[in-house]
């Protein structure tokens, strides 16, 4: 399964670090690194990160980023979009691949360089 998931403190809480222009980039961080040093395969862009594996251990992974960015203020804003396929792995990129494919065939067909 891939799960893109995006999280972050919202409130205020004792030990928010927010900086004064709303920047998240510490809480956002140290969820990334748990993320990243989970082990699974993982990409970051500037809205989610995107996560690959099995139900449980993907879950268990993003429960911890949650929970660690909770401390950066008194709530926590999560979102999740999840692609469940199973028998499938090597999404996280073989979709990405599938797509530069089709648009480059769609070029060829259609004239373009």
């Amino acid at each position: 399964m891939l799960v893109a998931f995006s999280v972050s403190p919202a409130g205020n809480g004792t030990t928010s670090v927010e900086n004064a222009n709303g920047s998240v980039h510490d809480a956002v961080a140290e969820a990334v690194r748990i993320v990243r040093d989970s082990g699974l395969p993982n990409q970051t862009d500037s809205m989610f990160t995107t996560i690959e594996g099995e139900w449980d251990d993907v879950m268990d992974v993003i429960k911890r980023a949650t929970e660690a960015v909770g401390k950066y203020g008194s709530r926590v804003s999560l979102v999740l979009k999840a692609d469940i396929r199973p028998g499938y792995s090597g999404e996280l990129t073989g979709k990405v691949e599938r797509l530069e494919q089709a648009i480059d065939e769609m070029d060829e067909y259609q004239g373009h360089s």
